[in-house]
């Protein structure tokens, strides 16, 4: 049976996940759910995750939500991919940068891609929180300049080789132009970014998660 992954594939948080399933060669089912029709907020979807939020994963009878464990969850299925590094400074390294991710990261682009892009295009609604843009904008600063300066000398943002860290951190910049992200100045991030997207199984995924979702609003 099929890995099952409760998803709004497009969404940035979703589309970590179902490309390192893709990487890995994890056989997946992708249950795909419409926000706009309340799918999240049915018992039966609130029974697996009751934050009603996603992506939620389903193998067998055990449930996990929460993208950044979901994707430990897949690493673990294949240690030999080093993805998850076993040796125990590795593996504490990649998980501080997903720890990194939803501290700082991830808050940052979310606000900038709901007010920038989500509200306008995908919802159509006019209210647009400049207050929250000029604090986006000023979250991903903070946080682009940390990246940035960690990412120069090194092609991955953990150890030598491709990590976990690289998918989590790289997935919100899909949508850097719709998010309007202040890219300009962080020509590691973009170098970097640049790499990730040339992974067969990141254009794979890229090609799958077509049309545009409701974003980075309903994933978690």
């Amino acid at each position: 049976m099929s890995i099952e992954i409760f998803a709004v594939p497009p969404s940035p948080r979703a589309f970590k996940v179902i490309a390192l399933a893709n990487h890995l060669g994890i056989d997946i089912a992708i249950r795909r759910l419409d926000f706009f029709k309340g799918e999240h907020k049915t018992p039966e979807y609130a029974a697996l995750n009751p934050n009603m939020l996603m992506p939620t994963l389903r193998d067998g009878d055990y449930v996990l939500w929460e993208a950044n464990a979901i994707m430990q969850y897949l690493a673990g299925k294949k240690p030999e991919s080093g993805l998850l590094p076993r040796e125990e400074r590795g593996r504490l390294d990649v998980t501080r940068w997903q720890f990194w991710d939803l501290a700082h990261w991830d808050p940052a682009v979310a606000i900038l891609l709901i007010e920038k892009f989500v509200k306008p295009k995908i919802l159509g609604v006019d209210d647009i929180d400049q207050a929250a843009i000029v604090r986006g904008t000023e979250q991903f600063h903070r946080a682009a300049t940390v990246l940035d300066g960690h990412l120069e000398g090194r092609n991955y943002v953990s150890g030598d080789t491709l990590t976990l860290a690289d998918f989590a951190l790289g997935a919100p910049l899909n949508y850097a132009g719709e998010g309007c992200f202040p890219l300009a100045p962080y020509g590691e991030i973009r170098r970097w970014h640049a790499g990730l997207m040339a992974l067969p199984a990141w254009q794979k995924t890229v090609a799958e998660s077509a049309p545009h979702p409701v974003g980075a609003a309903a994933a978690a």
